[in-house]
């Protein structure tokens, strides 16, 4: 197996992740509960406030109590950490036969009848009976397979900060995900690497110019500041104010997605298949990016894992990649269809917004938790 990656390293720009049950089920799976558990953060619960008034709209215990719902914690982590866990795992199996190949660009694919080939920015080609796409929002390999064009704005630009928990403020709760809603705008603040640092988000409306990032749109880590976020900000409370103005340094890009997936052909055809944000590009409203391409991984090794050995494996291979599609485009289109439905009610005004606070003030833990969503895999529906 070859892995092909076009960055000069493995490393990720400072950024947190929430992983629900769902997706911790899965490393637990793979036999790393122990190891993401060693770097995460286990907050104890979700706390809804308001943004302007700064009163609490809702709140759902999180820890011992939804290990004992779903079989498993709900965690924030590092998203660097995540990836060098997952990547110390490949390298401790000591399997000679995954090759980790960095700096190299996918240029051009060739499909055969019993096998594919892809050519890299160098004309180096590399060939195989089968290539998963797992190359994110401004997928090569997807354009290939779909020719769907890029990814759309969403009209929303998302900032991010990564601050020592020592400089967070003291009114600021630091054993929790807190999510403040406010008109147009959402924040999102939590613990990672065991509560030493804390996570903050904060989504608005608005544009920012192309020119404006170094890529293009795909320059997502534009640098900016407090002040930058501030001014696109109304009437923030003093505690979300001052947390803001506690970062020293903030990054921020233009969002972009996809429409839902439609049907398994978007996932896999022949011996191409996609995997994760190549596939299913989703708003981050739900927090369950990392997840789908978690639960991606273990549904494609499965489908993989069932033709190995078979003494028609390569002819079974484009099957088998039809199976992984078809057992998940449903769930992914429906996570991505319900991210952007939160997006309207976290961002909602007037009326709206008014019923939402009263649902979550009457419905509390009821509203906030996805069974669905979580139980998977568990015996629940979805």
């Amino acid at each position: 197996m070859q892995v092909l990656e076009q960055a000069p390293a493995f490393a990720e720009v400072g950024a947190g992740l929430q992983l629900g049950p769902n997706a911790v089920r899965v490393l637990e799976q793979w036999g790393l509960g122990p190891a993401v558990r060693a770097v995460a953060a286990l907050p104890q619960r979700l706390q809804v406030r308001d943004a302007s008034s700064g009163h609490v709209l809702g709140q759902m215990p999180l820890g011992t109590a939804f290990r004992q719902r779903y079989g498993s914690d709900y965690l924030t982590l590092h998203r660097a950490d995540l990836q060098q866990l997952l990547l110390t795992a490949v390298q401790a199996t000591g399997c000679s036969g995954v090759q980790l190949q960095l700096q190299t660009t996918v240029k051009s694919i060739a499909e055969e009848a019993d096998q594919i080939s892809a050519t890299d920015h160098n004309g180096m080609k590399y060939t195989a009976h089968a290539l998963l796409g797992c190359d994110g929002l401004w997928s090569g390999v997807r354009q290939h397979l779909l020719h769907d064009g890029c990814p759309l704005p969403t009209g929303h630009l998302a900032y991010r900060a990564m601050l020592a928990a020592d400089d967070v403020p003291s009114a600021m709760a630091q054993d929790q995900v807190t999510v403040w809603l406010g008109p147009r705008m959402h924040a999102v603040a939590y613990p990672v690497r065991g509560g030493a640092l804390f996570n903050l988000v904060v989504i608005v409306h608005g544009n920012l110019s192309v020119d404006a990032a170094p890529s293009g749109h795909q320059g997502w880590n534009h640098q900016t500041t407090a002040k930058n976020l501030l001014e696109r900000l109304s009437g923030a409370h003093s505690v979300l104010h001052n947390l803001i103005t506690s970062a020293a340094e903030w990054r921020c890009w233009v969002l972009h997605d996809r429409d839902p997936l439609q049907g398994p052909r978007q996932m896999a055809q022949g011996r191409i298949a996609l995997l994760g944000d190549a596939a299913h590009p989703m708003r981050p409203y739900l927090a369950q990016g990392a997840a789908m391409a978690l639960e991606d991984a273990q549904a494609v090794a499965h489908a993989l894992m069932s033709v190995q050995g078979n003494a028609a494996a390569d002819d079974a291979l484009p099957q088998a990649l039809q199976t992984y599609a078809a057992a998940r485009w449903q769930r992914n289109a429906r996570v991505q269809a319900t991210a952007r439905r939160n997006g309207q009610i976290f961002h909602a005004r007037g009326p709206l917004r008014t019923a939402r606070n009263v649902a979550m003030a009457i419905l509390g833990e009821r509203l906030l938790d996805t069974h669905w969503l979580y139980a998977d895999g568990m015996g629940g529906e979805g």
